[in-house]
């Protein structure tokens, strides 16, 4: 039998990556092995740094030293980036409205530039829904919609026959810009009455302080230091009527909105993920009755609306993570 002399000269394949995910509050970094498991994360303050080239730089250097305390840059093969209104086609990030940064932001470039590894970048919606795919809860399905509600906005991407619809140059899916109210709440986007000025987290407050400013009736609401998903939805439980319908509200014009989304695409499932799922009950009852109230007859019960099984801290790091593993592989680390 032949000896296995010079082994150590046969090509290994690099096992892991590195998964980012920005948003307006914060941004997280992670390196992600091939079966998935999260190696090591971090994460900063986005809004620390609202030059763009300073972002970069801070970003970089915390990457480099994750990966220097964790096997060192010959371990890693590519990186991944989620962030709002990233183009996956050009790898910039295009005017975006909830980040400070204006404009078009060469980011994978300015990234790979910093890093000396092949970096792909892709919308955050796009993101959130590779990693279910991937990993959670339309793991298997091959036509359904992902909608992410936040603090940032309302994003959305949809996956049809098992690919993701990118549309012409890499915008299809902005469902949170689909206008529901004419001359609406003015959105970030520059337009009136976007669906996100309502469904957000943004937008929940909004409406919570139109309903206390118009009501004239006692409420909890009037007693909190500051309104966020999270203690409209401990009043709702502790039965303040104001609250319940703040609820009421948001959870009407999502349903609408979704329905009109299922009505043109027929997916299997809409899979909701983000901050404002924490409401449970009191958002997701109202939003399935005028969901279907609302959505085209002959595909009313026969689309499911699940809530994400991720975890909200790792479900994007994790998409990015997928996403590098696509990218061509670069280096100047060999």
């Amino acid at each position: 039998m032949e000896s296995v002399e010079g082994v150590e000269s046969i090509d290994k394949i690099k096992v892991r990556v590195v998964g980012i995910d920005i948003r307006l509050d914060r941004t997280t970094y992670a390196i992600v092995d091939i079966k998935g498991d999260i190696v090591a994360q971090d994460q900063f303050d986005t809004m620390d740094f609202p030059d763009v080239n300073d972002f970069v730089s801070a970003l970089s250097e915390k990457v480099m030293m994750l990966v220097e305390e964790n096997g060192g840059y010959e371990s890693i093969r590519s990186v991944g980036v989620s962030a709002p209104s990233a183009n996956s086609l050009t790898g910039c990030v295009e005017n975006a409205a909830n980040l400070p940064w204006k404009g078009v932001v060469p980011l994978a470039a300015m990234l790979r530039d910093r890093l000396g590894l092949a970096v792909a970048v892709a919308n955050d919606a796009h993101i959130t829904a590779l990693s279910e795919k991937t990993y959670g809860s339309a793991h298997g399905m091959k036509d359904f919609v992902v909608v992410s509600m936040s603090h940032g906005g309302l994003g959305s991407c949809f996956y049809s026959n098992g690919q993701p619809h990118l549309g012409y140059n890499g915008f299809a899916g902005e469902v949170g810009h689909t206008c529901v109210e004419i001359n609406g709440r003015e959105c970030g986007c520059g337009n009136k009455g976007c669906l996100e000025t309502y469904c957000s987290q943004k937008g929940l407050i909004k409406t919570a302080e139109e309903l206390i400013a118009e009501s004239k009736e006692p409420t909890l609401l009037s007693d909190l230091q500051e309104l966020t998903i999270q203690t409209i939805t401990d009043c709702c439980y502790k039965g303040d009527k104001l609250a319940i319908e703040v609820f009421r509200r948001t959870g009407e014009m999502l349903g609408m909105g979704l329905a009109n989304y299922a009505s043109v695409l027929n997916p299997e499932a809409i899979i909701l993920t983000g901050e404002m799922t924490q409401a449970g009950k009191w958002l997701l009852k109202p939003m399935r009755i005028s969901f279907d109230e609302h959505v085209f007859h002959n595909i009313r019960n026969k689309t499911r609306i699940l809530v994400s099984i991720l975890k909200e801290g790792e479900r994007d790091v994790l998409g990015a993570s997928a996403l590098a593993w696509d990218v061509k592989e670069y280096s100047l680390f060999k």
